[in-house]
């Protein structure tokens, strides 16, 4: 499917009312959703007003010309997303130091609503991020429902404000096309590792 399709498929995959909220989500724990295939068109095609953690304007392709983990979260998220935040940092110490410094990190996240550029500066800090290489994102609902739909992330707004979504780390090539994905949160991401080795990492800009 092409990019100019997102627009008919992203609210099918993005969130709605639910009719009956799982008793794990009224806990506050997160359920996961299976992921959906994403596209196979460069995502860098998709028009994405995007503002980081530090108020600054950016686009999808923001890290254009670097090898990109992307993937999608929310800062008050109370298990899973910590768990995927621990899960790139570790990604980060395994590979060797030429692709690591190549690397860039993208994470878009599902609830512009309470996702201020304020308290993703905040989470970047806790979290010890390095700013140099990571973007934390925030976007409009309708382009956040457009980039779940590219990268082949559900997702679903419960009543309490949290989120049942699908955790994926997706790898994107230089001209930002998809190229390995891996949904084994907490996992040793063995597939990812090798595939980020394997490329040909482009030089620092």
């Amino acid at each position: 499917m092409r990019l100019t399709a997102i627009a008919a498929v992203a609210g099918l995959l993005a969130a709605g009312p639910v009719a009956a909220v799982p008793a794990a989500a009224e806990d506050h724990q997160h359920k996961s959703m299976e992921a959906a295939q994403p596209r196979g068109d460069s995502i860098y095609a998709l028009s994405a007003p995007l503002v980081d953690q530090r108020g600054r304007p950016a686009g999808l392709d923001v890290f254009r010309g670097h090898p990109v983990l992307i993937s999608m979260f929310y800062a008050t998220c109370p298990d899973a997303c910590p768990l995927l935040i621990a899960d790139l940092q570790r990604i980060e110490r395994e590979l060797p130091s030429r692709i690591k410094a190549d690397l860039r990190i993208l994470l878009v996240s599902l609830d512009p609503a309470r996702d201020t550029p304020e308290a993703l500066q905040a989470l970047a800090r806790r979290r010890q991020v390095d700013e140099s290489r990571w973007r934390l994102v925030r976007a409009p609902e309708d382009t956040v429902r457009e980039i779940a739909a590219i990268l082949g992330i559900k997702y679903r707004r419960l009543p309490d404000g949290s989120f049942n979504h699908s955790s994926v780390i997706t790898l994107l090539t230089l001209d930002g096309v998809i190229v390995a994905r891996d949904e084994s949160i907490g996992g040793p991401h063995a597939a990812l590792l090798r595939s980020l080795q394997s490329a040909q990492a482009a030089p620092s800009r």
